[in-house]
């Protein structure tokens, strides 16, 4: 498939991977099987997409850029079945499309830096429907996913994202294996569901609204943070030091935290 002429679009935060070592490599930590059901976003020009689309002889993709798409569907007609939904991964249903093949999805993509975070919590609010995920992500992105309790990059992400999934971050990426080259280095991580859930009988909503607020002042005491929602005698009740910061708190307090409000509101 020969790449064509075209000028990466700042405003879909478009960086193309071309290394072909890199792109190998990403194919093998994914490692696709015939049968399953695979959907990539943002393919771009392809280059993951081919390798994908001969390996399993059927993909989903994600494509909001136009001409990309028109492009993508012409020079991958001959390797496979590819079934391009040219619309904003942001809005896609991965529910309904998991629904109609009646089968977990596998979801991949190289995401663009600007829309990653939103894109990663409108997939977990559907996990149920996902088997796993392999993305490749802004660097600081993957280490703030894979975070502990106790340091700078844990926060809202960290507790949000690990709450529904193990985080294994896979090998990093330079910016030369793109074209632009982004001015940051890349990271594949691999989020895998947990199956059962920790906590199946805390709604998403509860739990994000607890942990939103709580690092929304990160700088205060965990009992400022949550004025409003929780109090200091309801922290000592669950046994949390009403003195701690929000990034020292791990997840099983969070979720301690969310079963006692939705008990107590």
């Amino acid at each position: 498939m020969n790449i064509p002429s075209y000028q990466a679009r700042k405003r879909f935060g478009q960086h193309f991977l071309h290394d072909k070592q890199v792109i190998d490599r990403l194919h093998r930590v994914i490692n696709p099987q015939p049968g399953e059901l695979m959907v990539e976003i943002g393919p771009g020009q392809g280059a993951l997409t081919l390798p994908l689309l001969r390996r399993l002889g059927h993909l989903e993709a994600i494509e909001l850029d136009r001409d990309l798409a028109a492009y993508l569907v012409e020079n991958c007609a001959s390797e496979g079945d590819l079934h391009l939904h040219n619309v904003d991964a942001l809005t896609f249903d991965f529910r309904t499309l998991a629904r109609e093949q009646n089968q977990r999805l596998r979801v991949v993509g190289n995401l663009p830096y600007n829309v990653s975070t939103p894109l990663l919590f409108h997939l977990l609010a559907q996990v149920e429907v996902l088997e796993d995920m392999h993305f490749m992500l802004q660097r600081e992105v993957v280490v703030r996913l894979a975070a502990k309790p106790g340091g700078k990059d844990y926060g809202r992400l960290s507790v949000m994202v690990q709450f529904y999934c193990g985080v294994e971050p896979l090998f990093t990426v330079k910016p030369g294996a793109f074209m632009p080259p982004p001015k940051v280095d890349s990271m594949v991580v691999r989020l895998k569901p947990h199956r059962p859930s920790l906590a199946p009988e805390i709604p998403h909503a509860a739990l994000n609204r607890v942990v939103s607020q709580a690092f929304s002042q990160r700088r205060k005491t965990l009992a400022n943070a949550l004025k409003g929602l929780l109090g200091s005698a309801d922290l000592k009740v669950l046994g949390i030091d009403p003195r701690q910061r929000p990034e020292t708190v791990d997840l099983e307090q969070y979720l301690a935290l969310t079963r006692y409000w939705l008990a107590h509101r």
